[in-house]
C-alpha cells in the first residue's frame, strides 16, 4: 500500500459527511460545467435549513443545481454564474440567479487577488499512482479555485477523461480535506450539430479567409461547427489548435488530417484548451492523449500568447451588432443570455497576431417569437440596457450570408456602410434612414 493509497482511505467519506465543512456565510465553490459536483450539490442542499448566507458561485451549469431548486426563494443559497447554460438562463430570468461580470482570461487572477473561497467542491477524474486527481474536461481557472479554498472537496468520478496537461490540470490528495466517491456518472455531453444553408454560405467565405498553417479557435453553436465541418473536407494542411473551449469541430478537423499543430510557434505539436464540452467519442480523444495540452484559461485567452501565433483565425458569433460596431454576444437589452466568455480576449489576440483575424459571423436576421415578424441583427442602436462585449474599438471583421467586412480603422460612416451592405436587404432602407438621423451616413454612400 502506497502513502497516498492510505492517505486517500483516511480522507474518504460520505457527501453528507464532507459538506459539514461548509459553515454558514461561506464561499462555496463548484467550478464550471463537468466540474460541478452532483452528489456533493445535493448533500449540500440537504443542510438548508441548518445553514445561512452560503454564497455559491458556479459556471456554464448542465445539470439541475440542488442548491437552487431546494431554495427558492433564497434563504440560505444565494447561487451566482460566470457564464450561464440555457438552465442557468432560466434561473436568472426568476431572480435566482446572480451574474459576474468578466473577461475569461481575468477569472484566475481574481480568485487568487481578490476573491475568498472557504470550501471548493470539484468533480475530478480517479487518483493516480503519485497521488494526483485530474481536473479533466475543464482546466480553465480550478488550479486557482483550489489554491484559493481553505479547504477542498473532490468528488471523484470515474467517468471523468483524464486530460495531460500544459499545466494546473491536476490538484495532489495532500491539497484535498476530504474525498467522495461518485463512481461513473456519465459526463454531459453536447450533440454536434451542422447549421443550415445560411450557415453554410457564411462558413464558406470564412473558410476562404483560412490559410495553410492557420492556428484556430471556434466558438459553439451551429455556425461554428459547420466551419469546423467545412474545413475538415477542405485541402487545408497544417492547421493548429489554440481554443478556449474544445469542441467536436477539432476532433473532426483532427480525423481527417487537418489539424497536425506542426507549425505553431507556442506549444508546437500540441492542440492546447481551457475546458472541453462535446461528444462522448471526443471525450474518449481527449483521455491520456499527449497530443492535447489543456492550460487554465489565463494562459490560453491571454492575448500577448496569442498574438505570437500567426495566422490565428477567432471564429465566433454573437446576438447583435449596431452601427457603430459595437456587439452583444451575451444579452439582448436586460434580458440575460450567456456571458462575456473569452470572446475580447481572442478578438484582440487574433487582431495581433500576423496575418490574423478575428471574424464575428452572424445570421442577417432572427425570427421573434413575441411579434411573430422577422428582425435585424444589425441594429441602429443596441437596444437599451443590452451588455456591449465587444467594444467598437476592438471588433475587426463582421461576416453575414451577405458578405464580410473589415471595420477596423473604419469612420463612423464608414462602418455604417459597410455594416448596411452586409445586412438583409429588407432592412437596409430603414438602417440607412436611422444612420442618416444620427449623422453617420455620407451623401455618397453606397446604396
Amino acid at each position: 500500500m502506497s502513502q497516498w493509497t492510505d492517505m486517500y482511505r483516511q480522507k474518504l467519506t460520505t457527501p453528507e459527511e464532507a459538506v459539514k465543512l461548509v459553515k454558514s456565510g461561506d464561499w462555496v465553490d463548484y467550478g464550471m460545467a463537468t466540474s460541478q459536483p452532483i452528489l456533493l450539490d445535493k448533500a449540500l442542499a440537504g443542510r438548508k435549513e441548518e445553514l445561512k448566507d452560503v454564497k455559491v458561485r458556479m459556471s456554464f451549469t448542465f445539470a439541475p443545481r440542488a442548491v437552487v431548486e431546494v431554495d427558492p426563494n433564497r434563504e440560505t443559497f444565494t447561487a451566482m454564474n460566470w457564464h450561464m447554460s440555457g438552465y442557468d438562463r432560466k434561473l436568472c430570468a426568476q431572480g435566482l440567479m446572480n451574474f459576474i461580470p468578466m473577461c475569461y482570461r481575468n477569472e484566475p487572477s481574481m480568485y487568487r487577488d481578490i476573491l475568498d473561497v472557504d470550501v471548493a467542491m470539484i468533480t475530478v477524474a480517479p487518483m493516480d499512482k503519485h497521488g494526483f486527481f485530474n481536473f479533466g474536461l475543464n482546466i480553465s481557472a480550478n488550479e486557482a479555485i483550489t489554491k484559493k479554498a481553505k479547504k477542498v472537496i473532490v468528488e471523484v468520478n470515474e467517468a471523468m477523461p483524464r486530460a495531460l496537461g500544459g499545466r494546473g490540470e491536476q490538484i495532489h490528495i495532500s491539497d484535498v480535506a476530504a474525498i467522495v466517491e461518485a463512481g461513473s456518472i456519465p459526463m454531459p455531453t453536447i450533440p454536434f450539430k451542422t447549421g443550415d444553408e445560411i450557415d453554410t454560405k457564411i462558413a464558406e467565405m470564412i473558410v476562404k479567409e483560412i490559410p495553410n498553417g492557420a492556428t484556430l479557435q471556434l466558438g459553439v453553436g451551429g455556425l461554428p461547427n459547420t466551419v469546423g465541418a467545412m474545413i475538415a473536407e477542405s485541402d487545408l494542411k497544417d492547421l493548429g489548435m489554440h481554443t478556449e473551449m474544445l469542441v467536436d469541430a477539432f476532433y473532426l478537423m483532427y480525423k481527417e488530417g487537418r489539424l497536425t499543430n506542426k507549425l505553431k510557434a507556442v506549444d508546437r505539436d500540441k492542440a492546447s484548451w481551457a475546458f472541453a464540452l462535446g461528444s462522448q467519442d471526443m471525450y474518449d480523444w481527449i483521455d491520456d492523449n499527449p497530443f492535447l495540452a489543456a492550460y487554465p484559461v489565463d494562459y490560453v485567452n491571454d492575448p500577448f500568447v496569442i498574438a505570437q501565433l500567426d495566422n490565428f483565425i477567432s471564429i465566433n458569433n454573437c446576438v447583435d451588432i449596431d452601427l457603430f460596431g459595437q456587439i452583444s454576444s451575451e444579452s439582448s437589452g436586460t434580458h440575460h443570455i450567456s456571458g462575456s466568455g473569452g470572446q475580447l480576449d481572442f478578438t484582440d489576440g487574433a487582431y495581433r497576431s500576423r496575418g490574423g483575424k478575428s471574424i464575428i459571423a452572424l445570421r442577417s436576421t432572427f425570427h421573434n417569437k413575441k411579434t411573430g415578424k422577422d428582425e435585424s441583427r444589425i441594429k441602429p442602436t443596441l437596444l437599451p440596457g443590452t451588455i456591449v462585449t465587444d467594444p467598437r474599438s476592438q471588433v475587426n471583421w463582421v461576416a453575414t450570408e451577405y458578405g464580410m467586412v473589415n471595420l477596423m480603422g473604419s469612420s463612423t460612416w464608414e462602418r455604417a456602410e459597410k455594416l448596411i451592405s452586409i445586412a438583409h436587404p429588407d432592412f437596409r432602407e430603414d438602417l440607412i434612414k436611422a444612420a442618416d438621423d444620427m449623422k453617420i451616413w455620407r451623401y455618397s454612400n453606397k446604396r
